[in-house]
């Protein structure tokens, strides 16, 4: 069967062009990787009717069914309208018809760790706060990649994103309660940065290497450390794969609230649209980084920011990753 494709209209409706002739592959947006069983039904439904029968579970937590014909769309979209509705639409995305299904594909859909629901590590509602980031960015076109992990252990890899949201724990600690046991030092030295000493039968912290993990809160036997219940987030930038220069995101800010983070994301759309370079079928919002420097992207990102007390902004960041050069492997 030959068949006029509009192939931006395609891939802008959450299809893939594939490599199989007259076949494409459907991607479900899941925010933070959580949806209610119920939708698995639906998922199964189009790979059974439509697609080849297998379902592909993304590297971003989405599903991806393969083997759907090109014709079969239209009716794909209206099987999956309720799950839209339920997932994006009854949270506050801005969808106008989920019956033509998704109307944007290039922000990706955003991960999450399991979260503080479940993980003893995590320190804040990971699902939640994607929930949250999913409302405010989507729909949208530019190809950004945003990660949320529950604390530094970073199990989302958040450290491979555009944007990785890294939960930090302000531990508080009271001497009275502290039985110096070393329990937290010793964690703190084995697993961690170090941050903590004994000084004078007492626990001191070093804030300038505590990462906020909140492991001494879990280690402490008599409760002398514990978590403010003010969440606090280190913000990591223009992590990436890919060919030209992959290379692991950098701290941009730390101790922040959760408002400063969504407001650096949104002010970094504006930023985008500003200097992606339209001749590109798409860019990577690290490569306008590199390109503009990361002073004009700061000065971008910050714009209306009221930044707490405790935040602390990067003044300069080496990206640094890896280049392929010419000679690299000439003998």
């Amino acid at each position: 069967m030959s068949m006029d494709l509009n192939v931006k209209a395609i891939k802008k409706n959450a299809f893939r062009i594939t490599k199989v002739r007259g076949k494409t592959a459907l991607r479900i947006r899941v925010p933070g990787g959580l949806i209610e069983a119920k939708h698995l039904q639906a998922v199964k439904e189009i790979a059974e009717q439509y697609g080849d029968g297998t379902v592909h579970i993304t590297i971003r937590q989405g599903f991806e069914i393969p083997g759907i014909p090109f014709e079969k769309m239209d009716e794909v979209n209206q099987k999956i309208a309720q799950m839209i509705k339920e997932v994006e639409i009854d949270n506050g995305v801005d969808i106008d018809n989920a019956k033509k299904g998704y109307p944007a594909s290039g922000t990706r859909n955003i991960s999450a760790c399991i979260g503080n629901e479940v993980c003893p590590f995590a320190n804040y509602n990971t699902a939640k706060l994607a929930q949250r980031i999913e409302r405010e960015v989507f729909p949208n076109d530019y190809h950004v990649k945003i990660a949320v992990t529950g604390c530094p252990n970073d199990c989302i890899k958040a450290h491979m994103q555009d944007f990785g949201i890294i939960g930090m724990a302000d531990t508080q600690y009271e001497r009275d309660r502290c039985v110096s046991c070393e329990a937290c030092v010793k964690n703190c030295s084995l697993r961690v940065t170090g941050a903590l000493i004994m000084h004078n039968g007492k626990v001191r912290k070093d804030e300038r290497r505590c990462v906020g993990c909140g492991e001494c809160v879990l280690t402490c036997p008599t409760a002398a450390w514990s978590r403010n219940p003010e969440k606090f987030y280190k913000l990591v930038i223009m992590g990436r794969t890919g060919k030209k220069n992959p290379r692991l995101a950098q701290p941009f800010l730390e101790w922040v609230d959760e408002e400063t983070i969504i407001k650096v994301i949104k002010n970094t759309y504006e930023y985008i649209d500003k200097y992606i370079d339209r001749s590109l079928p798409k860019e990577h919002v690290g490569y306008i980084v590199d390109r503009t420097g990361y002073q004009v992207f700061k000065e971008y990102a910050l714009k209306g920011v009221v930044l707490g007390p405790k935040a602390r902004v990067a003044e300069h960041i080496n990206f640094g990753g890896y280049l392929y050069e010419r000679d690299g492997f000439m003998k």
